[in-house]
C-alpha cells in the first residue's frame, strides 16, 4: 500500500468529518470491462474511488463521474497515485485507489476544476467546499 494524500481521503483528515454525506457514481473501463464504483470523497485535485479491484499506481485512465443535477456525467482523466488493496483494507481505510485529476492544458484544468468546485459548493456549501 502506498500512503494516501491528505486531501484524497486520509481517514485522519478532520475535514471529512465536517462534510455532509455524498455518494457519486464513477464509471470506467479496465481491460475492456466496464466497472461502476462509487466515490464519497472528492476535492479540486482528485478523488478516492472505493473498489475491490484497484488499478496499479501510475495507471492513467478516463472515467465518468455522475453528478446530481447534470444531464451528462462529468468526464475526467485521472492517475492512480496510491492504492489500498483489499487485503490491507480496514473500516477506517477502505479498499480503493486515490486518483489525481490529469489535464491536457490549462483551459481543460480550469473547466474541470470549475465543475468540481460547483459540485462541492452545491453539495457542501461555501464554507465546507473551501
Amino acid at each position: 500500500m502506498v500512503g494516501p494524500m491528505s486531501d484524497l481521503g486520509d481517514p485522519s483528515d478532520r475535514r471529512i468529518n465536517d462534510r455532509a454525506p455524498i455518494e457519486l457514481k464513477v464509471g470506467y473501463k479496465r481491460l475492456n470491462t466496464f466497472f461502476s464504483d462509487y466515490t464519497q470523497n472528492i476535492s479540486r485535485g482528485g478523488t478516492f474511488i472505493g473498489t475491490e479491484r484497484p488499478m496499479p499506481v501510475g495507471t492513467v485512465f478516463m472515467f465518468t463521474l455522475g453528478v446530481p443535477g447534470m444531464q451528462e456525467p462529468l468526464s475526467l482523466r485521472g492517475k492512480v497515485i496510491w492504492v489500498t488493496d483489499p487485503a490491507d483494507a480496514s473500516p477506517a481505510n477502505p479498499a480503493g485507489m486515490g486518483i489525481e485529476f490529469q489535464y491536457e492544458d490549462d483551459a481543460e484544468r480550469h473547466a474541470k476544476e470549475s465543475a468540481v468546485e460547483r459540485l462541492l459548493v452545491e453539495q457542501f456549501g461555501e464554507r465546507l467546499a473551501e
